[in-house]
């Protein structure tokens, strides 16, 4: 059984063996959403020839730094400092409360890096996904007075959106990327029915709401 932070009971099933639970433990931490950014980001710089062509490897280098440096890495010394503070109870941020503050921190984070990518004219796909981050935070904080929606699920949704959205513009070199998308996304959410103590439901909003955040982020930038 689970007691939430409202003080209700939900009893989960423990069908699950331990390597299972193992596995979803791993995937959840691999696919976190803020290192899904990173997974993204190093995709478009080094494995994708479409998007960013003619930079040189230390040019690509320097913005992967950028972005690992404000929509990564002072998000988690965020977190961290919260914690250390007394501010939130955990790092994985398992209340709505406990929530408040990192979407904050995130939505100026995330804000401050999309505006440096457009200041610095990156391509279109890099400029659409940062400021997708933006809204999807900003979104998450609205969505968060409501339920605990599941923040690698927004993640996961948004990555499937984000390489569909790659192919339908001539962006995606290879059909397999797009199906690595698609297992990614599945496996990750497939690890939160899992480990998390989250309601279905908390999911599949998730899902839906990255999706959609990414097809915005891209018409507002096209």
């Amino acid at each position: 059984m689970i007691v939430n932070e409202n003080g209700g009971i939900r009893v989960t099933s423990n069908l699950h063996s331990p390597v299972v639970k193992v596995l979803a433990t791993f995937f959840s931490y691999l696919f976190h959403p803020l290192f899904m950014i990173a997974w993204v980001c190093l995709y478009l710089l080094y494995r994708n020839s479409l998007v960013f062509t003619g930079e040189t490897s230390f040019e690509k280098m320097i913005v992967f730094l950028r972005v690992f440096s404000t929509s990564i890495f002072l998000p988690l010394i965020t977190v961290l400092l919260l914690k250390g503070l007394g501010f939130i109870k955990s790092i994985q941020l398992r209340t709505q409360k406990d929530r408040i503050i990192p979407y904050v921190a995130c939505i100026t984070f995330f804000f401050w890096s999309f505006y440096v990518s457009k200041q610095l004219v990156d391509p279109l796909e890099m400029r659409a996904f940062l400021l997708s981050l933006f809204i999807t935070s900003s979104a998450s904080l609205l969505i968060n007075n409501y339920m605990k929606v599941s923040m690698h699920a927004i993640a996961a949704g948004g990555l499937v959106s984000f390489f569909t959205l790659l192919l339908f513009n001539n962006r995606l070199d290879d059909v397999l990327s797009l199906l690595l998308a698609f297992l990614i996304a599945g496996i990750t959410c497939s690890s939160r029915f899992i480990v998390s103590d989250h309601k279905p439901a908390e999911i599949y909003v998730g899902v839906f709401t990255g999706m959609i955040i990414q097809v915005i982020a891209w018409l507002i930038v096209k």
